[in-house]
């Protein structure tokens, strides 16, 4: 299976699989979101380490299930051969119905089919009112293209 845009990547090829990435987690499917890794991908998801592609869908299931209207931006930092750094925001409430926004970085790491074969995340989380949420798109679902992205809106 290959999933183009496929390295080395450019400036507008690693964009544009960044945003393919955010428009995936913006469906909250986790099945779909597991096919744009290799099937033994490994992971490291702030104190969560796994591998392959069930231990996705179930990390990303129990996710989900935690994390209520999540949406999600990407903003691209950096990039090299088959490499992607990345900065994201989310934001997503809580079963009590407390909001928050989580702030992040990820560094992923391709295979010549573009599927990721390794991805690092670290993410720190701040509870906010819903007064103070930036993201308003019909959830779930891309962005739409008139919502600002981290560039234009920074942290």
């Amino acid at each position: 299976m290959s999933r183009p845009p496929l390295p080395p990547f450019t400036r507008e090829t690693a964009a544009q699989k960044a945003r393919m990435a955010e428009d995936a987690w913006n469906s909250r499917d986790p099945v779909k979101v597991s096919l744009a890794y290799t099937e033994d991908s490994r992971w490291r998801n702030r104190l969560e380490f796994f591998q392959g592609r069930e231990a996705i869908v179930a990390f990303l299931t129990r996710k989900w299930e935690k994390e209520h209207d999540y949406r999600l931006i990407k903003d691209l930092w950096a990039f090299d051969q088959n490499r992607i750094a990345v900065r994201f925001q989310y934001e997503w409430h809580d079963d009590a119905g407390q909001w928050h926004r989580s702030y992040g970085n990820e560094q992923w790491e391709f295979d010549e089919h573009g599927l990721m074969r390794r991805r690092e995340a670290s993410i720190n989380d701040v509870a906010i009112k819903e007064s103070e949420r930036r993201f308003h798109w019909p959830a779930p679902g891309p962005r739409p293209a008139d919502v600002a992205g981290l560039g234009e809106n920074p942290l």
